[in-house]
């Protein structure tokens, strides 16, 4: 784990992503403010903070201290060939819908997740729209007051 200045990150693998998030609840942070991921498909070569592992996908907690007033990202590199993490429903009930959006949009998988389904994409569309390997432009958009074709 490694951590420092008024922007505190932490770098944690899966392996120690759930007592790392458990450590910090313990410390004061007691509330998960977002959780995201980020395809990094075509920046392989970024910089990484220490201790980051080079994986296409990077899950991404937000926690804050209320009582404290400080904030902490913890930053979870997840590989492509295994795109699945703990879930940290238990922890942050609250998780629950950022979880299925970011399965939903970049297919990874929460393991022990309540209810582990799609929340924005229909349970029959294919795919994972923000994966940066993810067509463009599949679907025609009509907006509601748009004038029809000509």
């Amino acid at each position: 784990m490694t951590a420092g200045g008024a922007n505190e990150v932490v770098v944690a693998g899966r392996d120690r992503y759930l007592s790392t998030v458990r450590e910090l609840q313990s410390n004061g942070f007691e509330l998960c403010a977002d959780l995201c991921a980020v395809d990094y498909l075509g920046h392989m070569d970024r910089p990484l903070p220490e201790g980051a592992g080079r994986e296409r996908f990077e899950v991404v907690v937000n926690l804050l201290s209320l009582s404290r007033a400080r904030r902490v990202r913890v930053r979870v590199p997840v590989p492509e060939s295994e795109a699945t993490i703990p879930t940290l429903f238990d922890l942050y009930p609250g998780v629950e819908a950022m979880e299925r959006e970011v399965y939903d949009l970049f297919g990874i998988v929460f393991i022990g997740h309540p209810d582990m389904t799609r929340i924005l994409m229909p349970e029959d569309w294919e795919g994972h729209p923000l994966r940066k390997d993810y067509g463009i432009g599949r679907v025609p958009v009509q907006f509601k007051e748009a004038p029809g074709p000509r």
